[in-house]
């Protein structure tokens, strides 16, 4: 039986892990990817890194790229995992589709994306300072929260997803076999 029509809060159930993710996602990554890079530059335009302006193309194309990986992250936490990405209401189910396929931690990759993009699009080497701390930050909630919660919620099926999905650096899923060979 499908477990949306098996909750006894009905529909309503279906909608909280959206609704909490999107409250998450306007105030914490809000917060990081927008009112911080605003305040450290305005967001105006400061002369290009070492006077190279391809280096704004670059900075414009890593937002372009990491704004789906973002979109992907939230939507399948909502969608999949049937919880937000906040601690406090987290996932029933491990998220392993989509972009979490290639990689661990999409829409922490997608956020570092985001604000280097910024950092190179603006000209503005405080952004990529901030986007350096960030990232800091996000490895250690990583390594000594975020990874040993996963481990207890979910074991077994974490520690497989680990083995074949990298942490921090995407690839290519490996091949399953769907046959024995002869």
């Amino acid at each position: 039986m499908d477990e949306r029509r098996a909750s006894p809060h009905g529909r309503a159930s279906e909608w909280r892990p959206a609704i909490g993710t999107l409250v998450f996602v306007l105030t914490v990554p809000g917060t990081v990817v927008g009112v911080v890079p605003f305040l450290l530059s305005g967001w105006s335009f400061a002369p290009p890194f070492l006077g190279w302006p391809w280096l704004r193309g670059l900075g414009a194309a890593l937002i372009v790229c990491a704004l789906p990986v973002f979109l992907d992250f939230v939507t399948r936490f909502a969608r999949e995992g049937r919880g937000t990405p906040m601690p406090l209401a987290p996932t029933r189910h491990l998220v392993a589709g989509g972009s979490f396929r290639y990689v661990r931690n999409p829409g922490y990759i997608a956020v570092v994306s985001l604000l280097v993009g910024q950092g190179l699009l603006l000209g503005t080497p405080g952004i990529l300072l901030y986007a350096a701390g960030v990232a800091l930050v996000f490895h250690l909630f990583v390594r000594l929260y975020e990874e040993p919660t996963l481990r207890r919620q979910f074991g077994a099926q974490y520690d497989a997803y680990c083995r074949e999905v990298p942490r921090w650096l995407p690839r290519v899923p490996r091949q399953r076999m769907t046959a024995t060979p002869e």
